[in-house]
């Protein structure tokens, strides 16, 4: 019975790291500068950038910790996901199928970004950046994607250089500014 009012290991962290990469998701200049589209699909897409970065970082972490961690962010934005679903009114019969789809739409997104980062390929973020942020509106040589694409160099730079007792502390830095 106790068993079941346990927490998992770092579930708390676990929000707090991911509170860290929504509170900077949603820096004002991403919107007003870079032109990310202010909706509900934009937010998503800039949350699921940051996360991804976040993770992409704690699994390459050689302590089994980090790994452990990422799984946690990944619930909490899920579990977030769950919450944010049932408060804008989607029925209960629907609210799984839905996290589902954004469960999809984040695993496609963090592939690409992945896939483009480990190779430094800022052409290829930058056209991940204006599919799935501009959602497809403007080309990956705009301004926006590419000042997108180089902050998140620059954000996975700044992330590799933080160490696990930091993210154990729930501490997570992003840089401040688009350049």
């Amino acid at each position: 019975m106790f068993g079941l009012l346990r927490r998992r290991p770092h579930e708390r962290v676990g929000f707090e790291l991911y509170g860290a990469a929504v509170a900077a998701a949603r820096r004002p200049w991403a919107f007003a500068v870079l032109g990310v589209p202010d909706t509900l699909a934009g937010r998503f897409d800039l949350i699921s950038l940051h996360v991804s970065l976040l993770i992409r970082r704690l699994r390459s972490d050689p302590d089994p910790r980090g790994a452990e961690l990422g799984q946690a962010v990944f619930d909490a934005m899920f579990a977030d996901m769950d919450v944010n679903l049932r408060e804008m009114g989607v029925g209960d019969m629907s609210v799984g199928k839905r996290v589902k789809g954004l469960w999809e739409a984040w695993h496609g997104r963090m592939r690409a970004y992945e896939t483009a980062i480990d190779s430094s390929d800022t052409a290829g973020i930058a056209a991940a950046v204006a599919r799935n942020i501009y959602g497809g509106h403007t080309d990956a040589t705009d301004a926006g994607p590419v000042a997108l694409a180089d902050f998140v160099i620059r954000a996975a730079a700044l992330l590799a250089t933080q160490p696990l007792a930091g993210f154990l502390a729930g501490q997570a830095s992003f840089p401040e500014t688009p350049a």
